[in-house]
């Protein structure tokens, strides 16, 4: 009796503890912002290399780790003696495979280095979109297919010069995901459930940028940042609400995450520069705000980011410029406050994710360290840098390598990929807590 008391007390506290702990489900965490919530973290690191809690072999690959309900999931690509994309999953305390599932996929595209969109986990499903459109909907807990989808035979697609790369995101029952379908399909909403066809909309080329849902005038609407427009979308319906315009000059290159904040909206692009809209709050309509760009990539006016989202805080936009500028910009007019080049050496396309924790933001830059900082209008500070993973060629193969792979923030740890390995390492101030207990 009082073993079983014991065993439903354990199952009780383990459930609290999750029910507390922070989970990054999906492509920049719970809610596509970046934002990660847990507390009682480490103030600054002890060591110059960050301690690891484990580290397991994975192939090449850009997705980053989604974590959720108790599991690690990320994908990887290899190449001898198939071309294969591979979907993993991991226990999160231990680092063992919970289980694996592989598909021969022959890449036709530039930068092959594996799959771009993080695996979305939703509901005790998880979907895994590979980068020649190769759609996967796993039982979460099992790795059991619950549906999949050749979704370039399906829908005709038109490929990116990089591949799929914009994660699929969950709204109501419907599945999301921006692919450059042909015709009229760059987005599409499928069943989440089943993988049926709900609607699809927009004649565009895909861009990489990850959807958001925002709410404007009362009304949930998705964001979709194409290779040829900003479009707001009813995701229900798949009904367009409001476009505007944004067509590349030279080529498609949008990857960062738009941000919304207050009703606007911040774009920001290699080569086109900054884009702010301004969204009405009280109907479906939309107004520039201002746009800036630079002459050329190295001479550059506000911010050109390649990858890296930017973050907002009140009037001040934080973002990387494209070669690794850390850029302070008022968001009223776009002006450069300030510019660092400490954060990350300057290099062409060089990066930096941004990970808001209270009061603090904390970074990942390409050289595999993790940067503890605050930002103001005033300048960036560092409080404290460590190394967490080193760079791989496989990605870039330039400047001894890179970390791009936005990593996860969940239980209190950090989970990084290179093209190697992934690893865990523990970020609680309490080293033996586990799970946000």
């Amino acid at each position: 009796m009082m073993k079983h008391i014991a065993i439903l007390l354990i199952t009780v506290f383990c459930s609290i503890a999750f029910l507390h702990a922070d989970e990054w489900p999906q492509w920049r965490g719970k809610h596509r912002d970046g934002v990660w919530k847990e507390t009682g973290i480490i103030d600054a690191f002890e060591v110059p290399d960050i301690p690891i809690r484990w580290r397991v072999p994975i192939g090449s690959g850009y997705s980053g780790p989604s974590v959720a309900d108790g599991r690690v999931y990320v994908t990887d690509r290899l190449t001898k003696p198939t071309q294969v994309e591979r979907v993993h999953c991991f226990d999160w305390e231990t680092g063992e495979q919970t289980w694996s599932y592989v598909y021969e996929c022959a890449y036709r595209i530039d930068y092959t280095a594996g799959p771009r969109a993080t695996v979305t986990v939703h509901d005790g499903l998880a979907y895994a979109l590979g980068a020649m459109g190769h759609l996967h909907c796993f039982n979460a807990a099992t790795g059991e297919i619950v549906w999949k989808n050749d979704l370039g035979a399906t829908y005709n697609i038109e490929m990116p010069t990089w591949g799929i790369a914009s994660a699929p995101i969950v709204e109501g029952e419907h599945l999301i995901v921006q692919i450059g379908g042909t015709p009229g399909a760059c987005i599409v909403a499928l069943d989440r459930r089943t993988g049926k066809e709900r609607w699809k909309a927009l004649d565009a080329p895909a861009s990489y940028s990850a959807p958001i849902v925002i709410t404007q005038a009362g009304q949930r609407i998705l964001i979709c940042w194409t290779a040829a427009n900003i479009a707001a979308l009813n995701p229900q319906t798949g009904e367009v609400l409001w476009l505007y315009p944004f067509k590349p000059t030279r080529m498609s290159i949008g990857i960062a995450t738009p941000v919304f904040y207050e009703n606007e909206l911040f774009i920001t692009d290699f080569f086109e520069g900054s884009l702010l809209l301004k969204l009405a709050p009280d109907k479906l309509t939309v107004k520039l705000g201002w746009h800036r760009k630079g002459k050329d990539e190295q001479h550059t006016d506000a911010l050109h980011s390649t990858m890296a989202t930017p973050i907002r805080n009140g009037n001040y936009i934080y973002g990387v410029d494209s070669y690794g500028e850390l850029r302070c910009l008022d968001a009223r007019n776009g002006d450069r406050v300030w510019e660092a080049l400490s954060a990350v050496p300057r290099a062409r396309w060089s990066n930096i994710h941004f990970i808001e924790n209270g009061d603090k933001v904390w970074m990942f830059n390409e050289r595999g360290e993790l940067l503890i900082t605050t930002l103001s209008p005033e300048a960036l500070n560092v409080i404290s840098r460590a190394k967490l993973i080193e760079p791989t060629r496989a990605q870039l193969n330039r400047r001894g390598g890179v970390t791009w792979a936005h990593p996860a923030f969940a239980y209190r740890h950090v989970f990084a990929r290179n093209d190697k390995e992934l690893v865990c390492a523990n970020l609680a101030k309490n080293q033996k807590s586990d799970k946000g207990d």
